[in-house]
């Protein structure tokens, strides 16, 4: 069922981009969408107030193990996303998943394939996974 849903996605990316083809177009547009991400994100702190940001140092106990790591650090996030900043943030997501498939696609790479690998890469190296 996923991979149909990918390969739909993908198609419909294909059939909808007109405009931007270029593989420049395509790169910078990629970029533009995630600075746009980045830029919801912080107006859900820095405008809404929806969330808040404490960041900190952690200290690492000296005998902490790898396993101990998930649960000393943070995301650094307090509260959570209004309904609007919510919304936004996904459509901007949406923004950025369109040019990452618009990419695939002019690259003839399948998305599909490209969740796969990284599934299999996160599922098989774990926590040492820490790209």
């Amino acid at each position: 069922m996923a991979e149909l849903f990918c390969q739909e996605f993908q198609q419909t990316v294909s059939n909808f981009l007109l405009r931007h083809q270029s593989i420049l177009d395509l790169l910078s547009k990629s970029l533009e969408a995630t600075a746009r991400v980045n830029r919801a994100v912080t107006k859900s702190v820095t405008s809404c107030g929806c969330l808040k940001v404490h960041a900190e140092k952690k200290p690492l106990p000296q005998e902490a193990n790898l396993n101990d790591l998930k649960e000393l650090f943070s995301s650094h996030l307090e509260g959570r996303l209004c309904d609007n900043c919510r919304d936004i943030i996904i459509n901007e997501l949406g923004k950025n998943l369109f040019y990452f498939t618009a990419l695939c696609n002019t690259l003839d790479i399948s998305l599909q394939e490209v969740l796969e690998q990284e599934y299999k890469k996160v599922s098989t190296l774990g926590r040492f996974n820490m790209t």
